[in-house]
């Protein structure tokens, strides 16, 4: 199949997000300097970013030329509303991330670029997982997004729980990872295609018992990567372990991307898949699990990182409830708009772990007593964290009370299913709001007089800080004034593309 201009035009996010490793690849081999590093990273993932609203609404910037979207670009790829959708943000998560792990690392003394070309690396595989269409294009976005998280959880390696997190990261996601190839091979044993379309096309063509358990083994796959119920055991161990602004690229960025690649695949190119009642209720089923499972092992956390790691698997199975019982335009919508919600509200939440901590302190200030009476020292990163801790929880005037909106909304008028299942979410959240009131309350506590952890003074005037900064206004702007968000989700065209 020749490549066009167009087809290249289309990747621009996924080249150039590619070129940036080079160059800061590069960049380390000529001569060792974080800040050039850091910022050389920063540029290149803007102008990827910047290329989305290119590739999205280019006959607007050039009013003779055709639109670039939909267009499939080899077997292994489609470019449409809904993988630009989610590279861009895929994107926006990874600058998060690198602008935390610029304020995290300034100070220490040990090397600090490699962690930019790994972060580089691993936004590189999370565009390819969203923009796949085909098992050997999701599974090298998944790998190259794996191995280069190995490196950056195991960066402070100094700390005996970093290397620990690592380990157990590793071997458990090598071991999804090798289930989930086994699975693709018994489907393409029975159906002779890797295409998305073709698997969707024929899975309820040719039922079989090969068929069956290869799908099987590969949304089990999937769902370790996203830590959903009972393949999250791992979480709440490596957020621990691993730096904070790597927890935040852990909970942001390698998830947006298995999402939307689970999503494409399970149900946009298999329609007929939701037809089947089986498959429904134990995705349903692991959904409310999730949920609950989720808020009630958060509840007794005293680590703010643990507490997050918990959090995000009782999220993930809202989004996948909102997914299942959501229909053809409402699910995806709504699941676009929960998920950048989400995306920003844990950056505003490990943001403020990342700037209370350093990579050359023994441990991050991560346990519920570093929070105590942090109002009196720094008000407004306290304020902000309390922003971030309600938005999580669904608290009306905040972002995440539109996400939650959503998902309530659409399990209610799914029938009695949807009502058992908007019952979960009502009681999750419930729970959920316990554990984030615990941490709330701790902020506004007593002032300690002997303190381990603080941010710096001019925390806000730091890139890190900015970034925080940015979140905590977003979370409060869509919690008011949602509409631009859902815009955004419907002008992309973020709905069942057929693909050509």
């Amino acid at each position: 199949m020749t490549i066009t201009l167009e087809n290249l035009q289309a990747l621009l996010p996924l080249l150039i997000t590619c070129a940036t490793t080079v160059f800061v690849m590069l960049a380390i081999a000529i001569k060792r300097n974080h800040w050039w590093n850091a910022t050389v990273t920063v540029a290149g993932l803007n102008i990827a970013l910047l290329s989305t609203v290119f590739v999205a609404f280019k006959p607007y910037f050039f009013p003779q030329t055709e639109a670039l979207l939909p267009q499939t670009i080899t077997p292994l790829f489609v470019v449409d509303g809904y993988a630009l959708f989610f590279s861009a943000l895929t994107l926006i998560a990874a600058l998060g991330a690198t602008t935390l792990t610029n304020a995290y690392i300034e100070s220490s003394k040990r090397n600090r670029e490699e962690v930019y070309l790994l972060i580089a690396i691993a936004t590189a595989g999370g565009i390819v997982m969203c923009c796949a269409h085909h098992m050997a294009s999701l599974f090298i976005g998944l790998e190259m997004m794996s191995i280069a998280l190995y490196g950056m959880v195991a960066y402070t390696y100094d700390r005996a729980r970093s290397l620990e997190a690592t380990i157990k990261y590793m071997v458990l996601s090598a071991t999804a990872s090798a289930i989930m190839l086994f699975g693709i091979a018994l489907i393409y044993a029975q159906i002779g295609s890797l295409a998305f379309a073709e698997i969707g096309a024929k899975i309820t063509q040719e039922p079989s018992l090969l068929i069956v358990v290869g799908g099987m083994m590969l949304v089990i796959g999937l769902f370790f990567k996203l830590s959903l119920a009972p393949f999250h055991l791992w979480t709440p161990d490596v957020y621990e372990g691993a730096p904070a602004p790597v927890g935040a690229f852990l909970a942001t960025a390698a998830k947006v991307a298995v999402f939307a690649v689970l999503v494409r695949f399970a149900i946009i190119e298999s329609k007929n898949v939701l037809a089947s009642a089986p498959f429904v209720i134990t995705m349903i089923a692991v959904a409310c699990i999730s949920m609950l499972v989720g808020n009630l092992l958060a509840l007794k956390q005293n680590n703010i990182k643990r507490m997050l790691g918990y959090s995000s698997i009782a999220h993930f199975g809202y989004l996948l409830l909102l997914v299942l019982v959501g229909g053809p335009q409402f699910g995806v919508e709504g699941f676009a708009v929960y998920l950048a919600i989400y995306v920003m509200t844990s950056l505003a939440a490990f943001g403020v772990v990342t700037l209370m901590s350093s990579a050359d302190a023994k441990r991050d200030a991560d346990t519920l007593n570093d929070y105590r009476g942090l109002f009196w020292r720094r008000p407004y990163l306290a304020s902000i964290f309390t922003l971030a801790l309600f938005s999580l929880a669904g608290i009306p005037l905040t972002a995440g009370f539109i996400g939650k909106f959503y998902v309530v909304t659409a399990a209610v008028g799914a029938g009695p299913w949807g009502w058992m299942a908007a019952a979960f979410v009502v009681l999750g959240s419930s729970i959920a709001i316990y554990f984030y009131l615990r941490t709330i309350i701790s902020l506004y506590l007593a002032k300690k007089n002997m303190h381990r952890f603080d941010a710096d003074i001019n925390w806000g005037q730091r890139t890190g800080g900015i970034m925080v900064l940015g979140a905590a206004a977003f979370i409060l702007v869509i919690g008011i004034i949602p509409n631009p968000l859902m815009f955004i989700a419907q002008i992309t065209q973020l709905i069942w593309l057929p693909t050509p």
